[in-house]
């Protein structure tokens, strides 16, 4: 079995045992929930993905690791984002997990209606041909190998294949996202 075959597997088993997701009636509504989670914070991160139709890329905050071995990661996109269709398409991406001295490419990425790739000099391909911005303090490009389609969103899981690593992780600040607003953390914000 081939490792993506067996990656396949392994989250499949995740998944609840109905082919059909149960309709969901009632619940918090749509501003109630916004409001709950504006003050857990989240770690930012840019995907970038091209499925054939030029490159595409959207800032997100819902990125997390699932497994070291094998090392999987998920991340969700909502449908209305103007990337969602390449990236739901797209066989591999690029997830770059932002530093705080990246703030402008999770704004480039979160700004609606512009070209992100308009300025040649900030992004380039790899040499499998997925478009990435080299200034990210750490990029992983992954192989999707489950979509999951999930209220107004799709989850998507991706299988690790190589990475950027920061050169000492020790000294970076990460870009955080928390109550609408962008934050950067280190010593000054360490509670023990």
């Amino acid at each position: 079995m081939s490792n993506d075959i067996a990656d396949a597997a392994r989250l499949a088993a995740l998944r609840t045992d109905q082919d059909e997701p149960a309709a969901l009636d009632g619940g918090l509504s749509p501003e109630d929930f916004k409001l709950a989670f504006r003050n857990h914070a989240a770690g930012v991160a840019l995907i970038t993905a091209d499925a054939g139709d030029g490159p595409v890329a959207l800032t997100a905050t819902s990125v997390f690791s699932v497994s070291a071995e094998p090392p999987l990661l998920i991340f969700s996109i909502s449908s209305a984002s103007s990337s969602a269709p390449t990236i739901r398409k797209a066989e591999t991406l690029i997830v770059h997990l932002l530093g705080a001295d990246q703030l402008d490419l999770a704004k480039l990425g979160a700004t609606s209606g512009i070209d992100r790739f308009a300025d040649r000099s900030i992004w380039d391909r790899l040499i499998t041909g997925e478009p990435y911005f080299p200034a990210a303090h750490a990029w992983i490009r992954g192989r999707v190998i489950n979509r999951m389609e999930a209220g107004t969103s799709t989850v998507i899981a991706v299988h690790a294949l190589q990475a950027k690593l920061p050169e000492d992780a020790g000294d970076a600040a990460p870009l955080v996202y928390h109550n609408r607003r962008y934050h950067s953390l280190g010593d000054h914000s360490a509670l023990s």
